[in-house]
Order: structure tokens, then C-alpha cells, then sequence
């Protein structure tokens, strides 16, 4: 990787581990997520906010930052982006080692960038590769980006998610999200321009206000040969209430054919919650007509 080693060195000083505690009782827990939740944050501002993944806070109680020293401190959850999958700390004091957060709309593929993992106490993972992707994405639960950022990674590298994603300016370019370790072993990011536009937002709300919550549903699905599949409900969740099964097949969503994963999350984005969904589905050869009231993801997850 073409960079010095005083600019690791800086991303570094300002990597911190995460560890949250969750009551056994907040259904985050129940969809395997547990009670006990270690990752990786960023130090972004030099007053001690601190950018992660905002599934280690679902439900948080308390969260435990551990800085670089082996110095432990509490820290205050500021706010939680559903859309874009990043939370946002707060840690008292001042003067903190940081990292600059940038926009990745002026990466390419091929060029270089490196990881930071927090392995606990005072010990850190570093990585290099390159980003072999900029685009859109989805996942088997709801939850979609216009934009992200994969990078390769070793097969040392343990992928704690929440951590920093640099350029060779040591500038955070992507939060560290998922790891693919079984394909190709890449580390999906969620851009930085995502946190710049909710910012302010979020450290005044605890939330992004300006963009408009999206319909949920409460599944998780995949596509099989241009259809999609039902993996599983949410329990609780809209979807499993109005009696969406594991194993059903969605032909179409208020009239519109569904033949991939995207189109159904983006009919469900074009609705907002409270909003009634039509499910058409194939099941066990007969097909069902359910009229499903969405809610947020936000209070499902409150």
C-alpha cells in the first residue's frame, strides 16, 4: 500500500473498540444479534464523537468505548441511522486523536485503501487492499444502499464491523459493515458522504429527519431465478402478523411483478409507514393475496 506509515500510524491513535450490553429482553436479540456486542469505531472529531455500525446499538443499555491506551469510557449513543446502517457516540472530554470523514465519490476500483479492526483492549488490526466495487446493494434483511464501497482483505483480517475504511490520505473514505470472508474475502463499507449528509441531523435529533422513513415489512428474503423468496419474518414484525411464511413466494407487490430482491425493497421505499402493502404470493401451489400495515424498522427496533 502506497502510504506512509505515520498516516497508519494516525488512523491508528484514532481507532477505538465498542462494546455494547443488551438486555435480553429487546428483540434485536432474538434475531441473533445477542446481548453482548464488541466492534470497531472511528474517533471523527477532536470532542470525542465516534462513527460505528449502528446494529451494535440496537438496544444498547450502555456502550463501552476502548481507546488505543486500554483506557476504558463510557459513551452516550447521539443517534442511529436506519437507512444507512451507521450510529454515532459521544465520549466526554476533548482533544481526541481523529480521522477526517470524506466523501468516496472520488474513489475508483483499483485504488488502494486499508482497514482498522479494534481486537479488544489496546490491540489493533490493520489491512490492506484494494476497492474492487462502487455501487448499489442489498441484503437478505431490509436494508439497501444507493452506494457502497468493498474492499479486498486478507484472510487474517476478522472483519469487526463498525471500523475505519482509508485512503491513502488516512482520510475515512467507508464504516466497515459486513465481511464477506466466504466471497473473496471482501468488507462491504458504507460510504462517508452517507454520515456527512446526516450529520447534523443526527447529533441534533438522534436521527436522520430530512429523508423520509420507508415502509418495513419484517422479512428477510433472497432471489431465486427471478423470484423472490420469503427466508424468514421478523417475530412480531408486520409481516409475520398478517401471516407472511417462511418459504413463500412474492409474485407481486400492489400489482407490480416482483422478480428480484431490489424491486421489492424499492416498491416498499416508494410507501412509508403505517402505509398497507398488498402481497401476492405463491405458497404450496395456491396463491394468497395478504394486505400487510407496515410500520418503521425505527420502532420495531425502539
Amino acid at each position: 500500500m502506497n502510504a506512509p506509515f505515520i498516516l497508519l500510524e494516525k488512523v491508528l491513535r484514532a481507532t477505538v473498540g465498542v462494546h455494547s450490553h443488551i438486555p435480553s429482553t429487546h428483540i434485536s436479540t432474538a434475531i441473533g444479534l445477542g446481548t453482548d456486542r464488541r466492534g470497531t469505531g472511528t474517533i471523527i472529531s477532536s470532542d470525542g464523537f465516534v462513527l460505528t455500525a449502528h446494529y451494535l446499538l440496537l438496544g444498547a443499555k450502555n456502550v463501552i468505548i476502548t481507546l488505543p491506551s486500554g483506557e476504558q469510557r463510557d459513551a452516550r449513543i447521539v443517534g442511529r441511522d436506519y437507512s444507512t446502517g451507521l450510529g454515532l457516540l459521544k465520549l466526554d472530554g476533548a482533544r481526541f486523536p481523529h480521522v477526517e470523514v470524506v466523501s468516496s465519490m472520488s474513489c475508483s476500483t483499483g485504488q488502494d485503501a486499508f482497514t482498522v479492526s479494534s481486537l479488544g483492549s489496546e490491540k489493533r488490526c490493520a489491512d490492506c487492499g484494494v476497492i474492487t466495487y462502487l455501487g448499489p446493494f442489498d441484503a437478505v434483511w431490509e436494508f439497501t444502499l444507493d452506494r457502497s464501497v468493498c474492499v479486498t482483505a486478507s484472510s487474517l483480517n476478522i472483519g469487526l464491523s463498525g471500523g475505519p475504511i482509508c485512503n491513502t490520505k488516512a482520510q475515512l473514505i467507508a464504516v466497515s459493515y459486513l465481511n464477506f470472508a466466504d466471497l473473496g474475502r471482501a468488507i462491504l463499507g458504507i460510504p462517508g458522504e452517507n454520515f456527512l449528509s446526516a450529520r447534523d441531523e443526527l447529533m441534533s435529533h438522534g436521527r436522520r429527519i430530512s429523508a423520509a422513513p420507508r415502509a418495513w415489512l419484517g422479512v428477510l428474503s433472497y432471489t431465486l431465478r427471478e423470484h423472490v423468496v420469503i427466508a424468514s419474518v421478523m417475530p412480531g414484525g408486520p409481516g409475520e402478523k398478517a401471516g407472511l411464511q417462511q418459504g413463500d413466494l412474492v409474485l407481486s407487490i400492489d400489482g407490480h411483478d416482483v422478480n428480484h430482491r431490489r424491486q421489492l425493497y424499492d416498491e416498499l421505499g416508494n410507501h412509508s409507514p403505517g402505509d398497507q402493502i398488498n402481497l401476492k404470493v405463491l405458497r404450496n401451489n395456491n396463491v394468497y393475496q395478504l394486505a400487510i400495515p407496515t410500520i418503521g424498522a425505527e420502532d420495531y427496533f425502539a
